[in-house]
Order: structure tokens, then sequence, then C-alpha cells
């Protein structure tokens, strides 16, 4: 029957291979995706703050604060994927016009968790997690249309 709705609506008559079966079997309904998205941002967001509360604990506050962060951060940024899916996701981040951005951001990601388990520099892990936040921001900001160059004016006339 689906050979003659297919053929009917002028679609391929041939039978779809197993990579296009899988591929529409594991789609997720929008709502499904949304929901997705929520979970995952919220946990980015749970993980964010808990690093924050975690930052004055007396003797790995901030490599905990770190760690948090971290990870709060790569779940947030994961939670577009439920959108887009994920090779969108992917051409997405690679653009030529975010791919400095992209590859900073993911740097910082990787630096701060060097520095809070292999390096153990408090001071390093503060720094990259600095450097993280505003790689995080330039990224996001990547996808709203001239936003950059909005920014760039604004710093441009408060250092003038």
């Amino acid at each position: 029957m689906d050979k003659l709705k297919r053929v009917l609506n002028g679609k391929d008559a041939e039978e779809p291979g197993p990579l296009a079966e899988v591929i529409d079997a594991s789609s997720l309904s929008w709502s499904t995706r949304l929901k997705g998205f929520i979970a995952c941002f919220a946990i980015g967001v749970l993980c964010s703050i808990l690093g924050t509360c975690l930052l004055w604990v007396p003797r790995k506050g901030l490599i905990l604060f770190a760690v948090f962060y971290t990870l709060g951060n790569i779940a947030s940024l994961g939670s577009t994927v439920f959108l887009m899916g994920p090779m969108n996701q992917l051409k997405r981040m690679f653009e030529p016009t975010r791919l400095i951005a992209t590859a900073v951001m993911l740097l910082c990601l990787i630096l701060t968790l060097c520095a809070a388990f292999w390096w153990h520099n408090k001071g390093l892990a503060l720094i990259f997690c600095i450097l993280q936040f505003f790689a995080l921001a330039w990224y996001s900001i990547s996808f709203i249309p001239y936003a950059r160059d909005a920014v760039k004016k604004c710093v441009t006339v408060c250092i003038t």
C-alpha cells in the first residue's frame, strides 16, 4: 500500500533502503524535540548554577566550579541538537562565519577541563571559564543576524 501511495504522490516507486528506514524510525516529533531541548537546557542551567554555588566551597571549590560550569555549557549547547538535529547542528557550527567562534569555544571547554583535572591549576581553570563564557556568548550571537556587528560597534563606542 505504501508503494502505491508513493507512486500516486509522484515519489519514487523504489523501496527505501535500510538507512532511510532507520532515519524515519528515529525521527522525533516536534513536541518530543521541544521536551528534549527543555530538559537538556534545564540540566545545563542547573549544572552551571550548581557550579557557581560550589565556587565558595573551601578546598576544591574552584575546580568543582570549572567542571560543573563546563558540563552545564556542554549540556546547554547540546540541547540545540534536539531542535536542529545532530548533523544540521554540526553543519551550522562549522560554517565559515562561525568556524573561529566554534573552535575557540570548544578549545576553551577542553582547556577548562584540562586545567581542572590534569594540571590542577585553579587560576588557569578560572581564566578558561571566563574565556569560555565570552566564547560561548560570541558563538551564540552568531545565530542572530547583525548581532556581532552591533556588539562590535557598541564596544568601539564604549572604548573611545
